[in-house]
């Protein structure tokens, strides 16, 4: 298995960090796979996947440095640059990394990825621009647009893992962050089930980084920076819910309806904000109501209160629902 040796210094430095790019190549991976995780995705799958093996029918070349480069076995290193950590960089900004590398580097990654010499149609210094390009084409077709929610939910994310770290440390933290990664004890964070040899990451900085897409990898630059890279943990990862339904918004008003329905798992009022894009102020009202009328119930967990449905409230969510 490989792992990663981290003092208490990197893990207290450790920063959770939002990348257009790692959102972009996640996004990327999921299309070329094409296999849906949920209902969700489905929907994505139908809206961008047909103009996806559109843009790559006449261009071979490129499907080849998608193909190997961000294969089932080991990602190309210029393909998954690690994260600055100062803050989210501009997708542009973070895309220049990826054309900026050297012909022969990329050459070099993807023979690494594909296990054997590279084949000769590969043999081309426009292979770093090729994959910019696709990529830059992905981020703007079919991840931009729903950027706002996805930055929401990633905040979300933020929240319920910094809330497991208060309540039960690194181990609660990072127990479920990507499978294969787990907390070995006297330091050592088992990040895959590869058989490479440990990696020490003393001085370093180590980012964690949440993709929407059911897909993560580790990337790392020499002994400067790490970064894992995972999807959105349980149920703030999924696609933005199906609206209230109409009988329950006439009942209890469209954005309160919202909120209801929402917490069908606890949720703290920040995690709500990011999900429903409602006001923070907007978001405590309701919850008061719904409080008062024994719909939620609350629950102190670490610094963060959670708020959940009770059995009443499962039942009206229930009966208003279509069919229901």
């Amino acid at each position: 298995m490989g792992w990663w040796q981290i003092n208490a210094d990197t893990l207290a430095g450790s920063r959770f960090v939002i990348s257009p790019l790692a959102e972009a190549t996640a996004a990327l991976q999921a299309l070329e796979r094409g296999t849906a995780a949920h209902p969700g995705e489905r929907e994505w799958f139908a809206a961008h996947l047909p103009a996806y093996r559109e843009r790559l029918a006449d261009d071979p070349v490129t499907t080849g440095v998608v193909r190997i480069g961000l294969g089932r076995s080991w990602n190309a290193d210029f393909l998954t640059p690690t994260p600055l950590g100062d803050g989210e960089q501009p997708f542009a900004d973070e895309l220049e990394r990826i054309r900026r590398t050297p012909p022969a580097a990329a050459r070099a990654d993807l023979a690494v990825s594909l296990g054997r010499p590279l084949p000769a149609a590969l043999h081309r210094s426009d292979l770093p621009e090729r994959a910019a390009g696709l990529l830059e084409w992905v981020w703007t077709e079919t991840v931009l647009p729903y950027w706002p929610r996805r930055r929401r939910l990633f905040e979300a994310d933020f929240v319920a893992r910094t809330g497991k770290l208060s309540q039960g440390g690194w181990v609660a933290a990072l127990d479920d962050i990507r499978p294969g990664m787990r907390w070995l004890g006297e330091g050592r964070l088992q990040i895959n089930t590869h058989d490479n040899p440990p990696r020490e990451t003393s001085g370093a900085r180590l980012l964690f980084v949440p993709v929407t897409p059911r897909h993560g990898w580790v990337s790392w630059e020499s002994s400067q920076r790490f970064a894992v890279v995972y999807p959105c943990s349980g149920a703030l990862s999924e696609p933005a819910s199906a609206p209230a339904p109409e009988a329950l918004g006439r009942l209890l008003g469209p954005a309160r309806a919202g909120v209801l329905v929402q917490l069908a798992t606890p949720l703290s009022t920040t995690q709500l904000v990011a999900t429903t894009g409602q006001g923070l102020g907007s978001v405590g009202r309701h919850l008061r109501v719904l409080f008062d009328a024994g719909l939620v119930r609350r629950r102190r967990s670490g610094k963060s209160v959670l708020y959940f449905r009770t059995a009443a409230g499962d039942t009206l969510v229930a009966a208003q629902a279509p069919g229901g």
